[in-house]
Order: structure tokens, then sequence, then C-alpha cells
């Protein structure tokens, strides 16, 4: 694992996958590599009152309902949409569902314009049709089609950013659980076996892009993910999700906890700016998701650790946070200007902490923006 940029789910923890099915007692649907329960506890991570011999750490942060009814939608026929806001965990939730039920999380299709049926269904391997003509095996199946082959999950990310035609063909596979192979004589239907299902995900901001017909949303349960607001639910992932990047690194690098909370602060106040701001024009471009708000703390780690003192300041976060944010300009930089006078400047004099650093550091990467 250690040769790998970012390893799937079902390698990064296929140690504790293991153990948990070997003390998985559990009713399994169809060939589940896991119960419902244990699928739920490799995902929320174990309490005292579930009586495992030793802990599973906590992957995905949100509310037990979600993941609840993600479950048992793919223990039904239906497909499971996950649809949010960016960076609100929909990805990651349908990675490790997908590696604690099947085992493989990368039966993977992206949704793009350029996305076709054939990514969807299968394609041809041209010099094998040219030599031997088409066959089971000059045919290259789609990761959907692989995931039905094998009665495992298959992904399909931002599904509204594909065609019409290409949610259309989802339609007859989500229904009729089998994709016909017209160009053979034989053998030319391919059967969805026990445990197929397909986990797709929307961004909710891409409504408008291509929405979802009500033939192809009835095919699907929906479970909406909304943007961590709570405090502390926020804190844990972003610590979470640092901690990672600090031993895949190697470093050896310690985030202050009042910086830490610089940070959240920052984004609670450029959240309720959007909120109250009367157009567009006047918010970030950004969503200020936790996603990002993670994405700014490892720029700033990362930052100090190969150019600074080894040790994460409040300057250094400032600059990562102008510099993560102002994506347009001079919009975007005029209202982190705005924030820094309006709200800032007046916390550092009154709070004083980090605060007069975070102010001089967003200040100066702004003047070297502009």
């Amino acid at each position: 694992m250690s040769d790998l940029l970012r390893a799937p789910a079902e390698i990064k923890y296929a140690e504790e996958l293991e153990w948990l099915e070997s003390v998985d007692d559990g009713p399994k649907p169809f060939s589940w590599r896991l119960s419902p329960k244990m699928v739920r506890l490799f995902i929320l991570g174990s309490e005292r009152s579930d009586g495992l011999d030793r802990e599973i750490s906590q992957k995905w942060y949100g509310d037990r309902s979600f993941v609840e009814r993600s479950i048992v939608t793919l223990a039904s026929d239906r497909g499971l949409l996950l649809i949010g806001d960016p960076g609100t965990g929909k990805s990651w939730l349908a990675e490790l569902l997908s590696a604690a039920i099947c085992r493989n999380s990368t039966l993977v299709v992206q949704g793009t314009a350029g996305t076709t049926e054939d990514h969807i269904k299968y394609s041809w391997n041209v010099s094998m049709v040219i030599a031997k003509g088409q066959s089971r095996e000059s045919m290259i199946p789609s990761p959907i089609m692989t995931a039905m082959e094998s009665g495992a999950i298959g992904r399909f990310e931002e599904l509204t950013r594909s065609t019409s035609d290409v949610q259309d063909a989802l339609i007859s596979i989500l229904s009729e659980k089998y994709i016909s192979v017209p160009e053979l004589d034989s053998d030319s239907i391919v059967f969805a076996k026990p445990g197929f299902s397909v986990i797709a995900t929307a961004n909710s901001r891409d409504r408008g892009v291509n929405d979802l017909s009500s033939a192809l949303k009835r095919r699907f349960n929906f479970v909406r993910i909304p943007v961590v607001t709570n405090k502390k639910s926020e804190v844990e992932i972003v610590r979470f999700r640092t901690e990672e990047l600090l031993r895949r690194h190697q470093i050896d690098l310690e985030v202050p906890p009042t910086l830490l909370d610089v940070l959240l602060q920052s984004f609670a106040d450029l959240r309720a700016s959007a909120a109250a701001a009367g157009s567009d024009d006047e918010k970030l471009e950004s969503a200020l998701s936790t996603a990002e708000q993670i994405g700014v703390l490892e720029d700033a780690v990362l930052h100090s650790n190969f150019f600074g003192e080894r040790a994460l300041t409040a300057r250094t976060l400032a600059s990562s946070l102008v510099g993560s944010l102002a994506r347009r300009e001079p919009e975007d930089l005029a209202i982190l200007n705005k924030y820094l006078h309006g709200v800032v400047e007046p916390r550092s004099k009154e709070e004083g902490g980090s605060w007069p650093e975070f102010l001089e550091g967003g200040r100066d990467a702004i003047a070297t923006l502009s």
C-alpha cells in the first residue's frame, strides 16, 4: 500500500475488513462480505456497546440515519443516489459502502459531458475484432457491466453531468438488470448477479445542467447529504483528514488547536456572509465546504513543512485561505478583503491571540494577488 498514491478503501482498511468479516455472524444480503450492521460499524466506527475486542475507527462523519438508509437501499433492488453540495463526503461514503459490501470500490464511471453509453455498457477491442470478429473475448465491459457480472457495486460519479442519452441507458440497467449485446449471435445478454447495485452521486449545485428524468429518479432512493455545520463534527473531520495527510507524507508537524479554531471560525464567518449576500457577485465562488476547509489546512501544513519553520503559523494559514478561496479576480479578493477589514480586524483587537497574525497574513496574501 505504501507505493500507492491513494489506496482505495478496501486496500487501506484491508486488515480491519478481514477482521470484521471473521467475527461477523449477522445475516448478509446476497453476496455481501459484511452484514448490514457490520457495514455501518465499519463506516461509523465502533462503540463500547458493540462488544468488540478491538476498536474500529470512524471513517465518515455525518448523521447515522444517512448511512443506515444507504445500506438498506443497497440491500433492496433500487439504486442509491447520494446528493449534496460539493465537499460533503458523498464520494467517500460511496467508496466506503462499496469497500465494505463487496471489497471493490474501483468500479467507477465518471459522469461528464463526454460520457457515452459505451462507458456504462461496453465497447470493443478493435484489433481483436479485426483478427477474430466480435465475441465476448473482444468485448471491453464497462465498470457497471463488470459490477453486474460479479454481483458487486458499480459507482457513477456526478450523474447529472452526463447527458440524457447516458441517463436513459442507465434506466434500462436499473430496471431490467441486464445489458443486451445485439452484436453477438449467442451469449448476447449479460445478466446482473445478486448483490449488484449502483451508487450514484450528484452535485446539488449542478441542478439544471442535465436534470434527471422522472423515470430515472424512480429507480433511485435519494439520500441528501447536508453541509456539515456542527462545529464538533467539523473539527473531527478536519483533524481526521489532516492526520491522514501527515502520516502519508511522514510529516512530524503539530496543528495547534488555536489555529484550527481560527480556520473553523473563518469558514463559519464566510458562510454567514454568503448566506446574507444579496447576489452571487457578493458571494465567494467557493462552496466553503468542509472538504475545502481541509484543503486550506493541508496547503498550509505542506507549505510550513517544506518552506517554513516546520511549525504551522497563523500567517501561513491566512495565506493558504486566501490562495485557495480567491478563484475570481477581482470579485473574490474584494470579498475576502472586506471580511478581513470588517470582521477579522475588530476581532484581532478584541481577542488577540492568533488573530492579529492571521489578519496580517491575509492582507499580505491579498496584496500579492491584487
